[in-house]
């Protein structure tokens, strides 16, 4: 898919592009944070009055996010372009603890670490972004008055694959899932509204506009899938064999062994399923082909039949599968946070370092995190045993016969310190960039670590009007570079109220996978590769366009006016998004045992290694997992 033409550029400033980039530059706080309104926070810095600026506080920039500018580019000249940084710094701060990398799994190495060791351990995180939480981003929304929140990555808790070593560490933060799912509303599908699901084809793509309401491409049922087939937008040739599809009863697997079945279900792409099996054309299948780029990072065409069918896509009735059975992970409902994982991250800081959360003492309610004021300036005190140094990038790490040295670069310059030990809770891939000295075989197997980009997108809108007439609350783009979109309402949390009411402003949220432009010959490495390029070159003025196109041709027509409705667009771009898992259909040697992954998040004298991609799994819990696998490995071999 080719990037789309942007917009003509209108020579006039919108108020919304005033109130955007004031607030953004600014990086202003707002009334649930005890803090100056934005309102009055804009007129005084219009009035050249700055004294009513709030302290820095990165959950509320809005524009460019995830990665952001700044936040890579020492990392690319490193690792991309073999630049050498000299090492030779004076090394002027002590530590017991180092760890690069203040995501969840760098805060959970953090907790277990000051756990074994003790209250007064000495612990300094680095971060090269500008807020802490990783990939559990925090936007926070407060252009039309009363604070909204969103997630910007990671969000979902999946609670029931958490391990033991997990559900202690929640239960520890005082996150209650029982308390968290009951006051919960939310979901993929209506967005908790009471409205419908839909799929949006549009005319770029289709040669029409088209809203299919209360049909989802892809949770459509046999019956479902069915009733729609006569409106899809495509030619008759694929809606006749559309129509043969569903109504075929036979079971192509007839008389094989459960053995055969797997080996099947598990070892044949989806896509080659659909054409090679199904009978479907090629404008049929494309409806598919990127449906599942938003929780996959792949295409279909890289997924098996099994992971596609689990994931509600259609097709189980031609291999004797009933639909229940497919629901997969759906049995389950996910506990979430309005902000998701960010407020795990949050409290993790909390325990870490209480004076960035002063109003919240021991006693208060966990679930206060949700509307509590974070202090950044508390992160990094020398009177605190626990230090996060954000804006943070490591460029070298070594044993030494005393510990460690660590060369990191902030603001222009170069900085050293030392510690007992390290953990790298980093992204695997750049370990051996920055830690050259690791063993060859170790580096070959973090250099496969290759993480899948993706993105989330999210609008602040004036009210949901438009939503409530369309009846339409989410829509599946099968057309679209952002692959759906939902309202996002009704995760309450502590004083966090968000019930759907359509006369009060509301969040639009999109989730996407970003595809390679040209994947035709590529494995999926290679396709990984070339997409994280493609995301990198994208603007901010380019998701937005594809943003405004999508939300005017679905509720356009019910009233919504992007001009006058739009107040907010925060776009959170993940070129190294989610952790390489073991995809079905993966290279031979990336499922091997042990994995590559395996070897290399070995230790290496006194330093080891965590983050989901030591685990191969792009989840929270796998984060935690492997920070607690890291902190062990240290205390093992207390200083090699």
């Amino acid at each position: 898919m080719t990037s789309r033409p942007l917009p003509p550029k209108n020579d006039g400033i919108t108020r919304r592009d005033f109130v955007h980039d004031t607030v953004r530059d600014l990086g202003l706080a707002a009334a649930a944070l005890s803090l100056p309104t934005v309102a009055s926070a804009v007129a005084s810095a219009v009035a050249g009055d700055d004294k009513n600026a709030a302290p820095y506080y990165p959950p509320i920039k809005t524009g460019l996010r995830g990665t952001h500018p700044g936040a890579f580019e020492v990392a690319h000249q490193l690792a991309r372009e073999n630049q050498h940084f000299s090492t030779a710094r004076a090394h002027d701060e002590h530590y017991d603890l180092v760890i690069v990398g203040a995501g969840i799994s760098g805060l959970a190495a953090a907790y277990f670490y000051r756990e074994q060791h003790g209250p007064d351990t000495r612990i300094l995180l680095l971060d090269n972004h500008d807020d802490f939480g990783g990939h559990a981003k925090r936007n926070e929304f407060h252009q039309a008055g009363d604070m909204k929140l969103c997630w910007g990555g990671t969000v979902n808790i999946e609670h029931w694959k958490y391990s033991d070593t997990g559900h202690r560490l929640l239960r520890e933060l005082g996150i209650d899932l029982k308390r968290l799912l009951a006051d919960f509303d939310f979901n993929w599908r209506d967005s908790g509204t009471g409205l419908s699901a839909s799929t949006w084809f549009d005319e770029a793509t289709y040669g029409q506009n088209k809203l299919l309401k209360g049909i989802s491409i892809r949770d459509a049922g046999r019956d479902s899938l069915c009733s729609a087939i006569p409106e899809l937008p495509l030619s008759a040739e694929a809606l006749n064999a559309l129509q043969r599809f569903v109504d075929r009863d036979d079971d192509l697997l007839a008389g094989k062994s459960a053995a055969q079945r797997e080996a099947f279900l598990h070892g044949t792409s989806y896509t080659d399923f659909l054409r090679d099996h199904a009978g479907l054309p090629d404008d049929a299948i494309s409806m598919y082909s990127l449906a599942m780029m938003g929780a996959w990072g792949v295409r279909s065409n890289e997924l098996s039949i099994a992971e596609c069918l689990e994931s509600g896509l259609p097709g189980g009735h031609l291999l004797g599968m009933d639909e229940v059975e497919l629901s997969g992970d759906y049995t389950h409902t996910s506990a979430m946070f309005p902000d998701g994982n960010a407020s795990i991250a949050r409290l993790l800081v909390r325990s870490l370092i209480p004076a960035v959360f002063a109003d919240m003492p021991a006693d208060r309610d966990p679930f206060d995190i949700v509307t509590a004021r974070a202090d950044y300036a508390a992160l990094d005190r020398s009177d605190h045993a626990v230090r996060l140094r954000l804006n943070s990038l490591a460029l070298n790490v070594a044993n030494t016969e005393h510990g460690v040295e660590l060369t990191y670069h902030r603001d222009g310059t170069l900085h050293g310190v030392s510690a007992s030990q390290c953990v790298l809770a980093c992204y695997n891939r750049i370990i051996p960039h920055i830690c050259p000295t690791l063993p060859q075989a170790q580096k070959q197997g973090l250099a496969q670590c290759i993480k899948r980009p993706m993105g989330t997108l999210n609008v602040l809108l004036k009210n949901g009007q438009a939503m409530e007439r369309s009846g339409v609350a989410q829509s599946w783009l099968p057309g679209s570079l952002l692959q759906s979109v939902c309202v996002a309402t009704g995760v309450n949390v502590g004083p966090y109220r968000d019930e759907w009411n359509p006369k009060e402003s509301c969040m639009l949220h999109f989730f996407f996978g970003i595809p390679a432009e040209n994947p035709e010959g590529l494995n999926m490495v290679e396709q990984s590769q070339a997409a994280r390029l493609r995301l990198l070159d994208m603007e901010f003025e380019e998701f937005e366009s594809e943003a405004r196109r999508v939300i005017e041709g679905i509720w356009g027509p019910y009233g919504l006016d992007w001009e006058r409705d739009v107040l907010a667009v925060t776009v959170n771009r993940w070129p190294h998004g989610y952790a390489r898992d073991l995809l079905d259909l993966e290279e031979p040697e990336w499922l091997a045992s042990p994995g590559p992954y395996e070897i290399g998040r070995q230790r290496f004298g006194n330093i080891a290694i965590a983050n989901s991609d030591s685990g191969a799994d792009a989840y929270t819990h796998t984060a935690i997992d492997q920070a607690w696998r890291a902190v062990n490995d240290l205390r093992e071999h207390p200083q090699a």
